[in-house]
């Protein structure tokens, strides 16, 4: 018997397809969970046979819930993340997805303040933003996730940036 997505996975899935397949952005659910109900930042990835496929996310709610955050989210992380091409609907079966809903990003002094595994971390530096999830396979140090995400900014390695954390809750 195969297991039910949790209903914001459920949620990205079927808007990933509709999108995907008819060019087409699906409407909330009428009736909305309590947890979709609730305003909050979410970030939608999107793997393919256990690679990266896509992610795109927000780092603070822009829309009225997070049922229409995901909406969004799904959407461009199947055809806007620039790391990829758009997903085709031959992959669509094979697209493995999850939601983060995050926690409000909160400044800490030092990487010291950070564990890989719990918080997610934003690196800034003037206008350059890099972001990492928590939890990610092969990031077992707060110093290595740094890392990649000042990378991903293009933020120099010596360059003094402001830290912030953030808890995710993961759903697939």
């Amino acid at each position: 018997m195969e297991q039910e997505d949790h209903p914001l996975v459920e949620l990205a899935r079927k808007t990933i397809a509709r999108y995907v397949r008819k060019g087409e952005t699906i409407h909330p659910p009428e009736e909305l969970t309590p947890e979709m109900a609730q305003r909050a930042a979410t970030f939608v990835s999107l793997h393919k046979r256990g690679a990266l496929r896509g992610c795109i996310g927000t780092l603070e709610p822009r829309l009225a819930n997070v049922a229409q955050e995901v909406i969004q989210n799904a959407i461009s992380a199947a055809t806007r993340d620039p790391r990829f091409p758009p997903v085709q609907p031959s992959e669509l079966n094979d697209l493995e997805i999850s939601v983060d809903v995050l926690t409000p990003a909160e400044p800490i002094d030092s990487v010291a303040e950070l564990d890989p595994q719990r918080y997610g971390v934003i690196v800034q530096s003037g206008w350059q933003r890099g972001v990492l999830l928590p939890d990610l396979e092969g990031v077992d140090t707060a110093e290595y996730q740094v890392a990649i995400a000042r990378r991903k900014a293009g933020i120099a390695p010596n360059e003094p940036v402001q830290l912030y954390r953030f808890e995710v809750r993961r759903y697939h």
